[in-house]
């Protein structure tokens, strides 16, 4: 399909021609990715005699020797803007060549308010302000879809 528009006397070219294969930018893709740890970490096995379970539920059963939390010096907000300004300034990335920003979690603070949007901020000097992406919010899957969904971004011809 193409728009076209012509006159008696000359006629406009296609404004936009649905058939035609645009070009595909080159060497794109997921740049970098990190992890963060909470800095406080508890003992598995001190966490199973203080719960009351079986010896071996944490140790064994998840093969956690430690587990690592969040106290009220961190939260979801203040990690995920940690490790995205680390990454622009690690890898020397320019804030306006990012296209999608995809946050894998299963912590929320602010339910009306998603991580993507405080993580906006790290951009807004830039002058990049249209980033795509969303939250992924999903227990252990979070952070998988997150990948999976940034992955099929890059593969599809929505950018």
């Amino acid at each position: 399909m193409a728009i076209e528009t012509s006159s008696a006397s000359h006629s406009i070219p296609a404004v936009f021609d649905a058939q035609t294969e645009r070009p595909r930018p080159k060497d794109v893709g997921i740049l970098a990715m990190d992890m963060y740890f909470p800095k406080r970490c508890i003992s598995e096995e001190d966490l199973e005699v203080y719960d009351g379970v079986s010896k071996g539920k944490y140790t064994i059963g998840l093969g956690q020797s430690y587990m690592a939390f969040a106290d009220d010096r961190e939260d979801i907000n203040s990690i995920a803007l940690s490790v995205v300004s680390g990454l622009l300034k690690r890898y020397n990335i320019d804030p306006k060549s990012i296209g999608r920003l995809e946050i894998g979690t299963e912590t929320i603070i602010d339910k009306s308010k998603s991580v993507k949007t405080v993580l906006m901020d790290l951009f807004a000097s830039s002058g990049n302000h249209d980033i795509e992406g969303l939250d992924s919010k999903n227990a252990c899957y979070g952070s998988t879809a997150a990948l999976f969904n940034a992955v099929n971004w890059i593969e599809s011809r929505s950018w």
